[in-house]
């Protein structure tokens, strides 16, 4: 058997959702899928006269769209948040990797909201200083050129 990553021989609900999330979402992701979904709708558009436009005809399309949505919240949700863990580990890495890099900010996912706008406010005043010292800088630099 595959190796699934959790150390047990058999994959475990969350591998099985996860492989078939992925499959679906790879699938759905293609230009056929969209070719497909064009064609069933004008299907049921042309369809409309022969079942005279009938409340029932109306919610066939309602229904069907309605489930394929609701089921499809789930499987992109779950490969978004692999994705989006997967960056965060990439950027962990490479800020611990860095020499110099604050290491606080490898887990920044984890502040809370509040945190999260006064370390990016801290950030944006860092900003700010380095582009007034550079500016500074040019300025001496363009007064000594002339």
């Amino acid at each position: 058997m595959e190796s699934t990553g959790n150390g047990n021989a058999q994959p475990t609900i969350s591998d099985r959702f996860h492989k078939f999330a992925c499959t679906v979402a790879n699938w759905m992701g293609q230009p056929w899928a969209f070719v497909l979904s064009v064609t069933l709708l004008l299907v049921w558009a042309i369809s409309g006269p022969l079942f005279g436009f009938s409340e029932t005809w109306q919610l066939i399309i309602n229904t069907a769209t309605t489930i394929v949505t609701f089921l499809m919240v789930f499987l992109i949700q779950n490969t978004q948040n692999r994705d989006s863990l997967a960056v965060q580990l990439k950027l962990a890495e490479l800020i611990i990797a860095m020499h110099g890099a604050k290491n606080k900010v490898a887990t920044v996912e984890d502040l809370s909201e509040e945190e999260l706008e006064a370390l990016h406010e801290s950030y944006r005043k860092q900003a700010e200083d380095t582009l007034a010292h550079l500016e500074g800088r040019r300025g001496k630099r363009m007064k000594q050129a002339s």
